[in-house]
């Protein structure tokens, strides 16, 4: 039987940047999942504080050479990557020189969040999708992972939704208690609009906030799983409303089984769904 493809987009993997609940998650879960038999690909964004040299990223220049357009601007996607020898795996940057370059995350050197993080959020999940094209591989299930992917569910479900690479993917989206203060740029929905998406579908972001990012992410996934031991009140009732398959928590040694597990039932709810 054909192994089952999982593709996993996680705002932060280990030892690219620091340890956290989430890159240490984004390290190890596509190893276990690889071992126990499923095909994999791994993608993040490509933060400016990555160190390149260090952790030998080079640029993959059949994937690159592409622009995304994003409030009627050009974006050349730059896409390189490097290989955890240890565990077999490769994983793939989302790159661009007005976006990623910077030596932070999402914040600036003041700890505010940066002006145009909706503008990256957008183009690392569009960043994603168009190199999945490219790579010509279509996966069954899609794992987010960190609130810088939860567009991704959002453009699966209504603007990649008729490619065929996509038009049977399972979006699965992680939550953990990782959030930020304030909100992202109120033009976010316009932009998104530019993009063919209606505009009906993303209320719950007229305020992009953190939760309210997580929220839209809930609405078009097909499973959630609980990252974190402890979740916002607000997300967590949110989530229990949505009717969605959920797993709960899960212990670092357990982990591993239990997602695996988790993505064999959502899989095979789409095939019953589809008999």
């Amino acid at each position: 039987m054909e192994s089952k493809k999982v593709l996993f987009i996680s705002q932060e993997i280990t030892p690219y940047l620091p340890e956290s609940e989430i890159s240490l998650i984004g390290r190890n879960l596509p190893q276990g999942i690889q071992d126990k038999g499923k095909e994999i690909r791994t993608f993040m964004p490509r933060f400016g504080c990555i160190n390149e040299r260090r952790n030998q990223l080079h640029e993959v220049i059949r994937l690159s050479g592409m622009n995304l357009i994003i409030d009627d601007t050009d974006h050349p996607l730059i896409i390189k990557v490097a290989s955890i020898q240890a565990a077999r795996m490769q994983v793939y940057f989302i790159d661009n020189d007005e976006y990623f370059q910077r030596k932070s995350m999402l914040k600036d050197t003041k700890g505010i969040l940066c002006k145009d993080n909706d503008e990256r959020v957008i183009f690392f999940a569009r960043g994603v999708i168009e190199t999945v094209k490219k790579l010509q591989w279509a996966p069954d299930l899609i794992h987010c992972q960190g609130w810088f992917t939860s567009l991704v569910p959002l453009y699966i479900k209504k603007f990649y939704h008729d490619d065929p690479l996509f038009m049977d993917s399972s979006v699965v989206t992680s939550i953990y208690d990782y959030d930020f203060q304030g909100s992202l740029d109120n033009r976010m929905i316009q932009k998104l609009v530019w993009d063919g998406i209606d505009i009906k579908d993303m209320e719950v972001i007229k305020t992009p906030n953190y939760i309210n990012l997580i929220k839209l992410a809930i609405k078009f996934s097909d499973g959630l799983i609980m990252g974190s031991e402890k979740i916002s009140g607000d997300v967590q009732q949110f989530a229990s409303k949505s009717d969605l398959p959920i797993l709960e928590y899960q212990p670092e040694n357990e982990y591993v089984e239990a997602y695996s597990d988790f993505y064999d039932k959502i899989l095979s709810e789409v095939v019953d769904g589809a008999k």
